[in-house]
């Protein structure tokens, strides 16, 4: 297990040519999910989702290499829910002890051309190029942002 270090973490801004509604949908929508939150050669079937997008509410998701077919869950819980501005959950494993995970806060802030979305995962340290935690975020927040340019809400 990775010790969770409150006093660290990192930050990650990105432009996306969207409303904040198609941002929001996009990180609490399952069928949604399912679209962008994975890694490389990775995916999540809609099936593998269970998501409760209200405080206190819990969500669990599972990632399948396309290659090895080996299973990952993840998981966590809502810690603030304000659409479609704020949304602050843990992030780890089902099961454990949410004052042991880290924690994610997902910003989006509406501009005339879109919005800007600021994750912040404290918990644990993270740069360019580490090859775990701001490389995994960096290529999901790529892929929410073409997710969130191209794909309706309805």
């Amino acid at each position: 297990m990775v010790q969770t270090d409150m006093q660290q973490r990192f930050s990650i801004i990105r432009y996306v040519l969207a409303t904040p509604e198609d941002v929001w949908h996009a990180w609490t929508a399952p069928q949604a999910i399912a679209q962008w939150w994975h890694l490389p050669n990775t995916t999540t079937p809609r099936e593998e989702l269970e998501y409760d997008v209200q405080v206190g509410g819990s969500y669990i998701y599972t990632s399948i290499d396309n290659e090895t077919h080996k299973r990952s869950v993840s998981g966590g819980t809502f810690q603030e829910v304000s659409p479609p501005e704020r949304l602050v959950f843990t992030w780890g494993a089902p099961g454990f002890d949410p004052e042991d995970l880290p924690v994610v806060t997902v910003l989006i802030e509406e501009i005339d051309d879109g919005c800007y979305v600021t994750f912040e995962l404290k918990g644990v340290s993270g740069e360019p190029g580490d090859g775990a935690f701001y490389d995994t975020w960096d290529n999901a927040l790529t892929s929410l942002k073409e997710y969130a340019s191209k794909a309706p809400t309805s």
